[in-house]
């Protein structure tokens, strides 16, 4: 399916250099913001105090959050679970202040606004569970690389691994300095959103990929140059429908998902719309650069009665 075909390659890699240079000061600058402002970590990951509480009618959870901050306790999570008379309340750990006594004051403000709320449990979330989720989060980031570039090197060839690897995980380093720049929160729905993005983008360079590794079959006179162009060229609608309509619905949870998918919806706009970017002039600059060659792909000598004219010379079934 296509919206519009170009009858003319655009010629991507004639600026890959350039492209690359802004990529490499952006990639820079994230990882500046890393080490010097660090990631601002949820409660899930520093620690606080977990309470639960029940409602006899439907509760308004925007109305619970006011009112938690109005007792100047920041970053707090308010959300659903269960049914809409249930709510969950994570707050950060306060120095000189223990778990009971932050409950009671949070309770005794929500009684204020309304008293039909109950109490179901309250509990504390130590710090060395959210090292554990940490840990573990990392565990499941190096999995995901790992997978990827052991199934780009069995597909296509070790050069496309390891050019697919370097983007994708500049699309990461960059949604972490993102988010460390801004000091927006990092929880596991973000961590969540952020493996993601890896797999998503890697799909896209596959797809450029796959058309590469045909064109290289097809069009024996083409240069390296010409025939990433023609593959960029040729999924360009392919890449507007695919990331245009994944966009809406992300941006649907942005706009109108409430703070629960807020940060979690913006990691993955972040990531689709520098994973297009990977892919176009990362990837598979990277690709040619490393030398990728039609050898890589097709193995064996050309027939002698090929015809070299023929746009379907070199193809195998």
């Amino acid at each position: 399916m296509e919206f519009f075909k170009i009858r003319r390659d655009i010629p991507f890699m004639r600026h890959a250099l350039i492209f690359n240079l802004i990529s490499f000061v952006t990639f820079a600058l994230a990882v500046f913001f890393l080490f010097s402002r660090g990631l601002h970590l949820s409660v899930e990951f520093t620690g606080g105090t977990l309470m639960e509480v029940n409602y006899t009618q439907a509760a308004d959870v925007g109305k619970i959050r006011d009112t938690v901050a109005g007792l100047g306790l920041n970053d707090v999570q308010v959300q659903n679970f269960g049914t809409s008379r249930d709510v969950m309340i994570r707050l950060p750990a306060q120095k000189g202040v223990s778990t009971a006594q932050q409950s009671d004051t949070v309770l005794a403000a929500l009684k204020t606004a309304s008293p039909d709320v109950t109490l179901r449990r309250t509990e504390f979330v130590g710090p060395q569970v959210g090292e554990e989720l940490a840990q573990d989060g990392l565990k499941a980031l190096a999995m995901v690389v790992f997978g990827i570039m052991v199934y780009l090197a069995f597909r296509f060839e070790w050069k496309y691994a390891v050019a697919a690897i370097i983007a994708n995980l500049h699309d990461v380093i960059i949604i972490l300095g993102f988010f460390a720049f801004f000091q927006w929160e990092f929880s596991l729905a973000v961590l969540a959103a952020v493996l993601a993005v890896l797999g998503y983008s890697v799909n896209e360079s596959v797809v450029i990929f796959d058309r590469i590794r045909e064109n290289f079959r097809r069009y024996r006179k083409m240069n390296t140059e010409e025939i990433i162009n023609n593959a960029i060229t040729s999924t360009i609608s392919r890449t507007i429908i695919t990331h245009g309509s994944t966009q809406i619905m992300v941006l649907s949870m942005l706009l109108f998902g409430g703070p629960t998918l807020f940060y979690f919806a913006l990691a993955l706009t972040i990531g689709i719309l520098f994973g297009i970017y990977s892919s176009v002039f990362v990837a598979a600059a990277i690709a040619m650069w490393l030398g990728i060659k039609r050898e890589d792909l097709i193995k064996g000598p050309a027939k002698k009665d090929e015809d070299p004219n023929d746009p379907n010379a070199g193809a195998t079934v």
